[in-house]
């Protein structure tokens, strides 16, 4: 029979054990592991049981049970120490409030900052997350709180999470999506003073209404708000807003976004108002799906008797924009009809003009739509602070958006890059953890993995050769356990029966080269990149004395049938009798699946098609267990490959990291992917393999452990998320903060009617004549010449502008490739005609081709950068012919 009605039963926890239930409650326990293992020896087969779940563990021991607990003197000593270092941990100083300090009154670190994304993964007992994004984002948060950043994350709560991915019995992907009670997740809901839900509301065309109650998580010091739309005051369409994340059509994702956005600001609201938590000053948007919030921050200050315009500026200043995604098919774009049915008069944010909404998203530059709704450009235009998320990311971005700045090469687009960084107390694992406490304390090695310092990981050096191969193949015996246990479980899934699957106790050999590729599987991932050659690649697997071992992992997105036949493809390799004890594919990657799979790994392979790899952070934590890399040169592995601790794999564009470089093959994708995995096999065949095989004469791989220790001394410190976090504070939210501030209403007034006003003048300013004091086209290395430049401001005045003289090497095509601006100056006044002349020094700073040239662009003190605007004035054809800009 089935129930007709469900309830959540709490246990009642005899009071000396109360304080499980605050431990509980805070997700620091999914990376203290203290707390972890006091949880463990409550009950052992109950914990693995309930999934390392803290909250289903104490809604599933026994009564009995917990009065022995209640009696154990030793049990209760470790219970007040853990409760006591959580309390420690929560309201003592740490690195931001040591920072916080130092800085004067002018220049003071933001009071908090608001984090929103569309996913969050924090722990597997809080499934809301399909892949990196959403693990980004729960290690931003994680290492927020560790650096005691004053953060507020904001998300959804998504009724069915991500799926549940099962195999069918010929190797197809299956997605299932079990039902998330949120009384039985590690959440409590927001209430207000007189005990009801708090509630956020938005309005619906036609008169109806989305509400969505708050459910908090407590990420360590940093407290995480879901807003949750499956509530009774709802009718059935908006009660399933939030049940799926990624899921339904073109308007259930504007709605969902629309939620997060405008909806996640009123519950930061909420949530300041009610806990006294002092309210953000930075709104940090990690890609555009949050990009709304914008709009209703503009309503707040309209309200306020704030114009649109004033309003705009004001929330730009305090707002950081990260782009994720480097193709633009990868951005959420909605039909402006659309999205203007959703705003204005009978809708959502009546006071904001409706086509000031959608001019915030037009795609208003050549080659762009103007029919739809861009949030990534809605998230440009809405940010003064934007980054991608690496260095070549960084770059790929600014060419992508370059057409929102006209005027201006793309490498002088206002887009920055912050690397990512991975939460290493999540991901490194406690074996590796427990060896370099060993070696440099408990406490240096928390601080190692948490705030970073290259001073912490030096002493990698010191441990002895022995005790790294050891652990190295302890790990990889645990992901042999593991792997086999997970394989039997996905096969009887299959439908095979036990007495089918006695080959399994022989999958897999923990003295063997073990690969690891774990990820989601789009095309542009090349998940099969491996079985292009399955001669070679089954030689390498089998060969008798330097034998690999792959094990692989990954979901398709359930509407991504070609990322399915991926999978079916590589799964019908693997169960190759002849091979299947070699490579494995593992369903239902998870947080709990990479936990055991980074560390056991020897080598994370990652052959993504250049350069469409954002980021790409899982070999990062593979990294941080003594993991080397194979991959291609692409996201963070492009910014800091060296041949110390890993490899690159060459690729078609010639970007091989020192290695031979391989023959264009145009734009012919099969010929590319069979000559980049000719490169792979050749890596693994010729320099891998046999360095992880070879001995040296202590009877290790003495090259190999080599590369470890690199790979941990050198890497580790690079690849935390407290160094991005760190990054993020000093580079845009202090500037961010610092710029809020500044942003009164007078001032905001000031920079949008001046902004007005440029914008207006700006056809009549003009470079109308440049000359210098050298006239033969050569120079002395060091000579300084005297550039003398005259200008039209058309109406403008010089505190309106800056002038520049641009130099820098020249290539073939006397293009400025390393550019350096140097601002000139005004001598005197205007001439009868309105002309400014401006004089400055020009300094010869490099031998062979070199150039210059002039440019005026909007100044104010206001801008973040001069570019902001995408203005810029700069000499006309006839002008560079009579000046000779240019110097050999």
């Amino acid at each position: 029979m089935k129930a007709i009605r469900r309830f959540t039963v709490r246990p009642v926890l005899p009071d000396p054990l109360r304080p499980l239930s605050d431990l509980a409650r805070n997700l620091r326990w999914s990376w203290h592991a203290p707390t972890g293992d006091l949880f463990q020896s409550v009950d052992p087969e109950c914990w693995a049981a309930c999934g390392r779940d803290p909250v289903r563990l104490l809604g599933s021991v026994g009564a009995e049970r917990l009065t022995e607990l209640a009696g154990d003197r030793a049990f209760l000593d470790r219970l007040d120490g853990a409760a006591d270092d959580l309390h420690t941990y929560m309201t003592g100083d740490r690195w931001y409030q040591t920072q916080s300090g130092t800085r004067p009154r002018s220049d003071q670190l933001p009071a908090a900052i608001a984090y929103f994304s569309p996913e969050f993964g924090i722990t597997a007992a809080l499934p809301q997350y399909s892949g990196g994004l959403g693990i980004l984002a729960g290690d931003h948060l994680k290492s927020a709180s560790d650096l005691g950043v004053p953060m507020i994350g904001v998300g959804l709560l998504y009724r069915h999470g991500y799926f549940r991915q099962t195999l069918s019995r010929d190797g197809w992907q299956q997605e299932h999506y079990p039902v998330l009670d949120p009384n039985e997740l590690p959440l409590v809901q927001l209430q207000e003073p007189d005990g009801t839900p708090a509630l956020v509301g938005l309005a619906l065309p036609g008169g109806r209404s989305l509400r969505a109650r708050i459910w908090l998580a407590q990420v360590g010091r940093v407290p995480l708000l879901l807003l949750d739309s499956d509530v009774e005051e709802n009718d059935p369409g908006a009660r399933g807003v939030t049940d799926r994340l990624y899921g339904g059509g073109s308007e259930h994702r504007l709605l969902q976004e629309m939620l997060l956005g405008i909806g996640g600001v009123r519950a930061v609201r909420a949530y300041c108002r009610i806990t006294g938590h002092a309210p953000p000053e930075v709104f940090h948007t990690n890609e555009g799906h949050a990009g709304f919030l914008g709009l209703e921050r503009i309503a707040e200050l309209g309200a306020e008797g704030l114009e649109f315009d004033a309003a705009l500026e004001a929330v730009r200043a305090g707002t950081v924009f990260t782009t994720h995604t480097p193709v633009p098919a990868g951005i959420d774009r909605f039909d402006r009809g659309l999205v203007a049915r959703h705003f204005g008069p009978g809708a959502e944010l009546p006071g904001v003009d409706v086509d000031r909404v959608i001019g915030l998203g037009r795609e208003t530059y050549p080659g762009g739509e103007p029919g739809l709704f861009n949030m990534a450009v809605m998230g440009l235009r809405l940010a003064q602070r934007a980054n991608g998320v690496s260095l070549l990311h960084g770059g790929v971005s600014r060419e992508m958006f370059a057409g929102l700045w006209p005027g201006f090469d793309p490498e002088e687009v206002p887009i920055t890059s912050v690397t990512n960084g991975v939460h290493a107390p999540t991901w490194v694992a406690p074996e590796v953890f427990r060896l370099g406490a060993r070696q440099i304390g408990a406490e240096r090695a928390e601080e190692a993995l948490t705030v970073g310092g290259s001073d912490r990981w030096d002493s990698v050096a010191d441990i002895p050769d022995e005790d790294i191969w050891q652990l190295r193949r302890s790990l990889r015996a645990l992901l042999v356990m593991e792997v086999r246990e997970r394989l039997r479980a996905s096969w009887r899934q299959r439908g095979a029966g036990t007495a089918e699957l006695g080959w399994i106790e022989r999958v897999l050999d923990p003295d063997v080269l073990t690969i690891g590729f774990a990820r989601r599987v789009p095309s542009y991932k090349r998940l099969t990149l491996m079985l292009q050659d399955r001669d070679r690649l089954t030689n390498l697997l089998l060969h008798p004395e330097r034998p690999v071992q792959i094990v692989v992992a990954g979901k398709a997105h359930p509407a991504d049938e070609g990322g399915k036949r991926l999978i079916q493809e590589l799964v019908r390799f693997a169960d190759d009798p002849r091979v299947r004890h070699r490579i494995v594919f593992l369903p239902d990657y998870g947080m709990a699946m990479a936990q055991k799979l980074y560390p056991g790994c020897d080598i994370w392979l990652n052959n993504p098609l250049r350069p469409l790899e954002a980021c790409g952070t899982s070999g990062m934590k593979a990294a941080l267990n003594g993991c080397l890399n194979l991959s291609v040169l692409d996201g963070w592995w492009d910014e800091w490959f060296q041949p110390d601790f890993g490899w690159a794999i060459p690729t078609a564009d010639g970007a091989d990291g020192g290695a031979s470089t391989l023959s264009a093959v145009g734009d012919d994708p099969d010929r590319r992917d069979a000559v980049e995995a000719a490169a792979l096999y050749d890596l693994l065949e010729q320099r891998i393999t046999p360095r992880f095989y070879e001995r040296g004469e202590s009877g290790l791989p003495d090259r190999w452990l080599e590369m470890v220790r690199h790979t941990l001394s050198l890497l580790g410190p690079k690849v935390l998320a407290g160094r991005m976090v760190r990054e993020y504070v000093e580079r845009l939210y202090a500037p961010a903060a610092g710029g809020h501030r500044a942003m009164d209403p007078d001032a905001a007034r000031d920079l949008a009617r001046w902004k007005s006003r440029v914008r207006a003048a700006w056809h009549g300013v003009t470079v109308d004549h440049v000359e210098t004091s050298e006239t033969t086209g050569t120079a002395e290395l060091g000579t300084t010449l005297a550039l003398r430049v005259r200008v039209g401001l058309g109406g403008l005045g010089p505190d309106d502008v800056e002038v520049q003289a641009v130099s820098g090497r020249v290539d073939e095509e006397d293009r400025i490739t390393d550019a350096a601006p140097v601002p000139l100056k005004p001598v005197g006044s205007a001439d009868l005609e309105g002309r400014w002349v401006y004089e400055g020094p020009l300094c010869l700073d490099r031998t062979g081709p070199f150039g210059y040239t002039v440019r005026i662009l909007p100044s104010h003190r206001l801008l973040a950068q001069g570019t902001e605007l995408g203005l810029v004035a700069v000499p006309s054809q006839d002008v560079l012919g009579a000046a000779g800009l240019l110097m050999r």
